[in-house]
């Protein structure tokens, strides 16, 4: 894969731009120019990053934090004490459901990458204060990106905040069947911060080479998360990564995926690549319509579908 076959890719999937929406229940993402579309790819063998189109292009993370914060989860507390409160089951519901917690008997999420059981992940993380909580997932996000220019945007962490409303209600829902421990507003203000940092296509692509490199980061060879901790998240990814599309996302692109609905798409390619996307309008299930075509070309270009 070379510069000039992104280039084509981009000018053939760009019109799909024009076809989508962005996300408007956040006025912050509503606001982001439609008309972007970017690509970066990090070989995880030979260490070489290309990128293409809108590619440094800064923009919210959104629910593609849930990957980082789930890792940083399973690293402070152990793989088996996180899946006692969350489970891995897929979901046909949307997003930001109750459902995805009341459909199961036992009353836990379903998976970690739903909105519900992204606020219980997100409680897990250690820390005595929500500065420190969210410090030190930043830390983290920036260490598993590659980047230490990452921050906060505070635009959309006070339109998240103001417009958050449906996740308050989950996460007392949690809290009222004994699944939340710890305060509400000091959990949910670290959930609307990691939602809302600033990244680019480098950065993502970076993060899913870490999870496609079974846990180390290729860049240095050194080793970040346990290959359980990559293993879970990626299959996890499978099944649940792009809400109630990840079936067909499955089935038509065939690797592992998440995404945000500030228009960001992280797809790994086991130990070959790691991925990133961007393009701000949304089909109906909340993902990046144009970077979903886009990234599908690229990975029958390159043969990286899984399921092959």
């Amino acid at each position: 894969m070379n510069v000039e076959t992104l280039d084509e890719l981009i000018a053939k999937n760009k019109v799909y731009c024009s076809m989508g929406a962005n996300a408007s229940y956040i006025p912050a993402l509503a606001s982001v120019n439609p008309n972007q579309l970017g690509i970066s790819l990090y070989h995880i063998e030979s260490k070489e990053l290309i990128s293409a189109g809108d590619a440094l292009v800064k923009f919210a993370i959104e629910s593609m934090s849930k990957v980082p914060a789930l890792l940083l989860a399973i690293e402070d507390n152990g793989l088996t004490t996180v899946l006692e409160h969350i489970n891995t089951e897929a979901t046909g519901f949307a997003f930001n459901s109750p459902l995805n917690m009341e459909i199961n008997h036992d009353k836990h999420p379903l998976n970690p990458f739903v909105n519900i059981g992204a606020i219980e992940t997100t409680s897990l993380i250690k820390g005595n204060s929500p500065d420190t909580r969210f410090s030190r997932l930043l830390t983290f996000v920036k260490e598993i990106c590659h980047d230490e220019s990452i921050s906060l945007n505070e635009e959309i962490y006070e339109s998240e905040s103001k417009t958050g409303d449906i996740n308050r209600s989950l996460a007392y829902y949690l809290k009222g069947n004994h699944m939340l421990s710890g305060d509400v507003d000091s959990i949910l203000e670290v959930y609307f911060k990691q939602c809302s940092l600033n990244v680019t296509t480098v950065n993502i692509a970076m993060m899913a080479s870490v999870l496609g490199n079974k846990g180390v980061k290729p860049w240095d060879n050194k080793r970040l998360i346990s290959e359980e901790s990559a293993t879970l998240v990626k299959s996890v990814m499978t099944t649940a990564g792009l809400y109630d599309e990840s079936g067909e996302f499955s089935a038509h692109v065939g690797i592992p995926g998440k995404s945000g609905v500030g228009g960001g798409l992280m797809g790994v390619a086991p130990n070959k690549y790691g991925i990133g996307v961007f393009s701000p309008p949304l089909d109906k299930s909340g993902n990046s319509l144009a970077g979903m075509k886009l990234l599908k070309d690229v990975v029958e270009e390159l043969s990286l579908n899984i399921f092959n």
